[in-house]
């Protein structure tokens, strides 16, 4: 009977590979377990391993890694009844401005009184909100107050968190920012006195404004005009000059 004998294998060591095995006898595949269970090394002449995943970084625009987000800051736009509270908001905000206007209607007569060269007819009745990003560190958040003394008790929570407020002041009716001064001095938040040059004129001299409102010399006193953005820009950073030395004399108190 014919047959075919089989090759003289050499004799398998113990835990070694069999010589007639395919491991043994073509090599395993780069990257295949060998028999101990571990991965063989990559061939030299193969393509080199992946890079491991990193998360891209947070990049802007022009591909470079972003700044931090800016410093919001809340500041707050006050005085008296139709001095243009609404109006400086709205002339500066980088943002369609929150406004809670009302019509004015005739039980407002002899209650409301916005000045003979006042063509108001619509009064804030809870607050103006706009926006304005001074550079890429500084957000400016502003909150205008109504000016009635009716809601007065609005203040103090439009107050909460403010570093700092604006007193828009009309030279003709000096009588109506007195209860807004008063206000923040006595609950001690920087503040800064803004008059409003209406129809780009004042009816008094800055020095007559300061001796009849009685504030200090330490109080900033600046003419400006609420319709102007640029004028109501330099407003506003006098009031975070008067913020940033308050917050500067405290630490190092």
């Amino acid at each position: 009977m014919d047959f075919v004998r089989s090759p003289e294998w050499p004799v398998v060591p113990i835990g070694g590979l069999a010589g007639n095995s395919a491991t043994a006898r073509y090599g395993a595949a780069p990257g295949t377990p060998g028999a101990s269970g571990r991965a063989s090394a990559p061939s030299p002449t193969g393509p080199p391993p992946p890079p491991p995943y990193r998360p891209p970084a947070d990049t802007g625009p022009t591909g470079r890694p972003s700044a931090a987000p800016p410093v919001p800051v809340k500041i707050l736009v006050a005085g008296g009844f139709g001095v243009g509270k609404t109006t400086t908001v709205g002339a500066i905000s980088e943002i369609a401005p929150l406004t809670t206007e009302a019509e004015m209607t005739s039980a407002g007569i002899g209650v409301d009184d916005p000045g003979i060269r006042s063509t108001k007819t619509t009064t804030t009745v809870a607050m103006d909100f706009g926006c304005v990003t001074i550079d890429r560190s500084l957000k400016l958040y502003l909150f205008g107050t109504p000016g009635q003394s009716r809601f007065g008790f609005m203040w103090d929570d439009l107050a909460r968190g403010a570093l700092g407020a604006l007193v828009v002041v009309d030279s003709a009716r000096l009588d109506d920012c007195f209860p807004a001064i008063d206000f923040f001095e006595r609950a001690g938040l920087p503040f800064v006195v803004g008059v409003n040059a209406f129809d780009g004129r004042l009816a008094l001299e800055l020095g007559e404004i300061r001796w009849a409102l009685a504030i200090g010399d330490h109080v900033p006193l600046v003419q400006f005009d609420a319709r102007d953005r640029l004028s109501v820009r330099d407003a506003l950073l006098v009031v975070l000059d008067r913020a940033l030395d308050r917050a500067t004399r405290d630490r190092k108190a």
